[in-house]
């Protein structure tokens, strides 16, 4: 397995702890050009010196593409970080006639970008979502419930709710927490409270035949 080297993004664009670009240059065959190409095919063959030669080369270009499309410093960096990551492990399948090493590095660092924003929006998505809905008719089901208590039969029902349904049922409900309190307690988006709560009213009503 080829060891991963150590790797650090920074925005002065300069590895951590490496060989200098000129040092891995100089350690190059003196008849052989480098180029991101030449480096690239190198680092496909286990080379630390090429990926230290060619992470000048590469940083910049990168760190700037993932910050246009992010328009987020440090989750550019981050990004950048996963991209040289897998400049490393995926070099061997890099194929020069299908463009430059160049063009290959940053459509790698476009799509993780892009990944990254669509995983961020849909988080906010269900957030906003999930806080925006009506308020379900909570004091009917509990109501309901009231009206069918029998203690063995929640105990049971209470166990067809998962751990965390349970956790946020028990602060609502048996501890008269409000939302925001459940929130904050188990340290979760309010959005992520309300979700829990509600789910487990539902699982509640349906293991004990309320309303049915």
């Amino acid at each position: 397995m080829r060891e991963e080297p150590s790797l650090r993004i920074v925005r002065g664009h300069e590895p951590a702890g490496g060989t200098s670009h000129g040092d891995a240059a100089a350690a190059a065959p003196a008849s052989t050009t480098v180029t991101p190409e030449t480096l690239l095919a190198e680092v496909a063959r286990g080379s630390n010196v090429a990926f230290e030669a060619l992470y000048p080369l590469i940083a910049g270009p990168v760190y700037g593409l993932a910050l246009r499309v992010l328009r987020n410093p440090g989750l550019a960096e981050d990004v950048s970080q996963d991209v040289l990551v897998d400049v490393w492990r995926f070099a061997p399948r890099f194929d020069r006639s299908r463009g430059s090493a160049m063009t290959w590095i940053l459509t790698i660092t476009h799509r993780r970008s892009v990944d990254l924003v669509r995983r961020e929006q849909s988080q906010v998505d269900r957030t906003v979502r999930v806080a925006a809905e009506p308020e379900p008719e909570h004091d009917v089901v509990v109501a309901e419930l009231e009206r069918a208590w029998d203690a063995a039969l929640v105990r049971r029902a209470l166990t067809t709710l998962t751990g965390l349904q349970r956790e946020a049922i028990e602060l609502a409900f048996y501890q008269g927490y409000t939302h925001d309190q459940v929130s904050a307690v188990l340290d979760v988006p309010l959005g992520t409270a309300k979700t829990r709560i509600r789910d487990g009213l539902i699982r509640l009503r349906d293991a004990m035949g309320v309303g049915t």
